[in-house]
């Protein structure tokens, strides 16, 4: 590095974001992620051996990809480069490579490449990249917030180990902004500043487990509140309130959160907790999921965890879906909560998706006839194929119900839906056996 590229570094370091100047440089340094980076455990024993394999570190924003990334380069004997999946296309991959097979030729020096955002890789960029990560040339590191078992090429995921990262707890954010407001080399020792206690619980719950998203806010009171008589920026309640004015919520419509969300959505409706189903609904609402998604997966919960229980679910949830369709936000909102309020607390069964389920597995295994009695005998020559004959018409019989075998031979003797107790499903389970009873 000559001097004009060195004041260069010196420059973008003292003007980068507060996040970024913050970042620990090494292990020890690091703040959270104590499950992959405890000292008994593998990522921080292959870090400290400088031995490190390929590894996709999967997790939300603001939770320390990068970081652990930079942490590597620092310690590591290896060349140390890294791209951006976002910007960077097959020849950047490919001068990476040619760089890297020189060292290792020549110095006998392996290169570790860090690709930011690996998720948004094309097929062929991955493609390109494995027999590299196979052979030893490359040891990649990849960050994503995306579940890589979703994203990420199944021939270079099981040649890496996948790390996940957590949202920081509150106590570890609490710690984070404390040393921005102490350190005076990288964070903002030196513009004296101070947080009243109640302003740090503040943000330090807000952020959500984004690192990032607290020291921004930080940064950004910090560098705009105006001194008080004493000579110190005082970062009151009112003031972190105003810089981090609305909680990020980590919900990507497009990506593995969108699928972690419904599921505890259904779940909720599904184990009878109203106020959790109402909960993840504001969520994805919040989000700017599209309420017609949300209503067509409540239409099949009604049926698939209600049915017969309750016959009405399903009547609701297909009304509310039409009437989303015609209101639109934010007055669906309501709707939708009504809803999932109603599919909630509703009686559950699961005997039609068990009687379904059941009934397909039975056509899949056994080959079987109609009985010749229920066969269709609306043509001439009917007779003389057997077919409709003897067939009970069930409402000539008391309660509109006689005795006749309806299944085929083959599986006769078979049930399919066999209801509940709960709600109106007990209803059809006495209606049955009173009928079943009286004809007998």
């Amino acid at each position: 590095m000559d001097l004009f590229e060195y004041a260069k570094s010196k420059t973008l370091d003292r003007e980068s974001p507060l996040a970024s100047r913050l970042r620990p440089r090494t292990l020890e340094e690091v703040v959270g992620q104590q499950h992959i980076i405890g000292k008994d455990k593998l990522l921080y024993r292959a870090i400290k051996a400088d031995k490190l394999t390929s590894v996709i570190f999967y997790g939300p924003p603001g939770t320390g990809k990068t970081t652990l990334a930079k942490v590597i380069a620092n310690t590591t004997s290896a060349s140390f480069t890294q791209v951006n999946a976002t910007v960077a296309g097959k020849k950047d991959l490919e001068e990476v490579v040619k760089k890297a097979q020189d060292q290792l030729g020549m110095y006998g020096k392996k290169t570790i490449l860090f690709i930011d955002e690996i998720h948004r890789f094309n097929k062929g960029q991955q493609d390109y990249l494995l027999p590299f990560v196979e052979d030893g040339t490359l040891i990649m590191i990849g960050a994503t917030t995306e579940n890589p078992y979703f994203e990420v090429n199944g021939a270079l995921l099981s040649r890496s180990v996948v790390f996940e990262l957590m949202p920081l707890k509150q106590e570890e954010i609490r710690t984070l902004i404390l040393r921005a407001f102490t350190d005076r080399e990288k964070g903002m020792g030196s513009y004296h500043a101070a947080i009243d206690e109640d302003a740090l619980d503040f943000l330090s719950d807000i952020a959500g487990g984004d690192a990032r998203n607290a020291l921004n806010a930080v940064e950004l009171g910090i560098l705009t509140t105006p001194r008080s008589e004493d000579g110190i920026i005082h970062i009151t309640l009112e003031v972190a309130s105003e810089c981090i004015q609305k909680r990020t919520i980590r919900y990507d419509r497009d990506g593995d959160n969108h699928y972690d969300i419904i599921s505890a959505f259904i779940k909720s409706m599904r184990g009878s907790d109203p106020d959790a189903a109402v909960y993840y609904l504001a969520k994805m609402l919040y989000g700017g999921e599209d309420v017609r998604f949300i209503a067509r997966r409540m239409m099949i919960l009604a049926s698939e965890d209600i049915g017969n229980a309750d016959p009405m679910a399903l009547t609701v949830a297909v009304s509310a879906a039409q009437a989303v369709e015609r209101v639109g936000m934010p007055e669906s909102q309501i709707i939708l909560a009504q809803a999932a309020s109603y599919l909630a607390c509703a009686p559950k069964s699961n005997a039609a998706v068990n009687a379904i389920s059941a009934a397909m597995e039975s056509v899949r295994t056994t080959r079987t006839t109609v009985p010749p009695h229920l066969q269709d005998a609306h043509y001439g020559g009917h007779e003389k194929l057997g077919h409709g004959i003897g067939y009970k018409y069930a409402h000539d019989y008391p309660n509109h119900y006689v005795e006749q075998q309806y299944l085929p031979s083959e599986i006769l003797g078979e049930h399919f839906y066999i209801p509940g107790d709960l709600g109106y499903e007990r209803n059809i389970k006495e209606y049955l056996k009173m009928i079943r009873e009286k004809n007998t």
